[in-house]
């Protein structure tokens, strides 16, 4: 694994693992972190089928902590409208990297002290989920 990217919004790392095998891992990292995973997205499929463009193995996996949106939603009715969490797994230079949004920064748009407990909870649990997808023992 090469050292984690923060991004301005997310928290990105390669992995030395096939993609597949990163997807499945990353699923499977999530839901030992207590996400489901709402929604896949292939993004180099829809680009292909809807722009006729060649485009690199992209996923984004939309992921969802039933007791902590429950939380936040109960606090922010509208907080569904920042949901849900989105991971990616992409290829880049033939290399593949594994990421998660910066929660913290997606909810500081709500602009609610309240909120920010539970956006740092959601960010230590997606950054244990992105630096556990090349660790076997995670799975």
């Amino acid at each position: 694994m090469q050292a984690p990217n923060s991004r301005e919004y997310g928290y990105v790392t390669r992995v030395d693992l096939p993609f597949e095998d990163a997807v499945a891992r990353l699923e499977a990292c999530l839901k030992n972190e207590g996400f489901s995973v709402l929604c896949k997205i292939d993004i180099q499929a829809k680009l292909k089928e809807q722009l006729g463009v060649d485009f690199p193995r992209y996923v984004i996996l939309g992921a969802c902590n039933p007791p902590l949106a429950y939380q936040a939603l109960q606090e922010e009715i509208n907080l569904g409208l920042l949901l849900p969490c989105n991971t990616v797994v992409y290829e880049q230079d033939g290399q593949v990297h594994v990421g998660a949004v910066d929660a913290a920064k997606m909810l500081s748009v709500v602009g609610s002290p309240a909120m920010e407990p539970m956006a740092r909870d959601v960010n230590e649990r997606l950054r244990r989920v992105v630096d556990s997808v090349e660790s076997p023992a995670s799975a």
